[in-house]
């Protein structure tokens, strides 16, 4: 079956969330995801407490920018978390929105070569290694953690285009496009990250992470839920059609799991 999540949008306060998450749970979601967006929740910190309110959903953060996170940090927290919660927290990274990360004067003038030394340094960290080093971005001098998880989750990272699929293909150990890409675009984007990760050697699997905006109408959004997933999606994350607002949260997520779900 599908892996199928679904979004807490920043754009609801942060005191609905513990509820948010046991509803997710109790709806029967895989995945529950959240979003770092400037200025609103923390990614890291909403990740806590949706894993401390349930007991088996898995909690994915979509994404941290690299800009305003040193990654040394980054890591500390992740292998935190993956240690008090093994296997259930799956950490994004991405660009950031360059307007916000202009806001905090940290605008990338490559976020490419950013994404390319911060996920490179991230995954390393987080298997355990001591690192040492020196790029345009990612200055490391003999660091390591104390407590790096048992076993590292998978270092997932947003992609709007071919150049940074490409590159989330050989750097990462997923991919998650916007809710924007059709199915045309999840086929085009695995097509490019399984070439990729021939090219560069890389025998492991690599997870395929596609949002999905509902319509609100259980069989369509069904159908474009399988839709993304014969298209080579392992994972859709369904999320309110408005993230702007606030939407009823907790009736959203029961909505995708007890009316959508069961439709798959």
């Amino acid at each position: 079956m599908t892996t199928l999540g679904a979004v807490f949008p920043p754009s609801c306060p942060p005191e609905l969330l513990v509820a948010a998450a046991r509803a997710a749970e109790d709806a029967g979601l895989d995945e529950l995801w959240l979003w770092e967006d400037c200025f609103r929740e923390s990614g890291i910190a909403s990740a806590a407490v949706a894993l401390t309110a349930t007991e088996r959903i898995r909690v994915g953060i979509g994404v941290m920018p690299t800009p305003l996170r040193n990654v040394a940090l980054t890591a500390m927290e992740v292998a935190t978390l993956d240690r008090a919660f093994p296997g259930r927290l799956l950490p994004g990274i991405g660009h950031g929105v360059q307007d916000w990360m202009g806001q905090v004067g940290n605008r990338a003038e490559s976020p490419l070569t950013l994404l390319r030394e911060y996920a490179t340094a991230l995954r390393a960290l987080l298997a355990g290694e001591r690192l040492t080093t020196e790029g345009r971005y990612v200055r490391l001098h003999d660091v390591a953690l104390d407590w790096p998880p048992t076993q590292a989750p998978p270092v997932l990272s947003a992609a709007t285009g071919p150049r940074t699929v490409r590159l989330t293909g050989e750097v990462a150990d997923g991919t998650i496009l916007e809710a924007i890409s059709t199915p045309d675009d999840v086929r085009t984007a695995r097509t490019v990250v399984d070439e990729t990760r021939v090219a560069s050697g890389r025998a492991d699997g690599h997870l395929l992470v596609v949002n999905l905006a509902t319509t609100g109408d259980a069989r369509a959004d069904a159908d474009a839920v399988r839709a993304r997933a014969e298209a080579g999606a392992d994972t859709v994350v369904v999320q309110p059609a408005d993230s702007s607002g606030v939407p009823d949260v907790e009736a959203f997520l029961r909505y995708v799991g007890t009316q959508v779900r069961p439709l798959l």
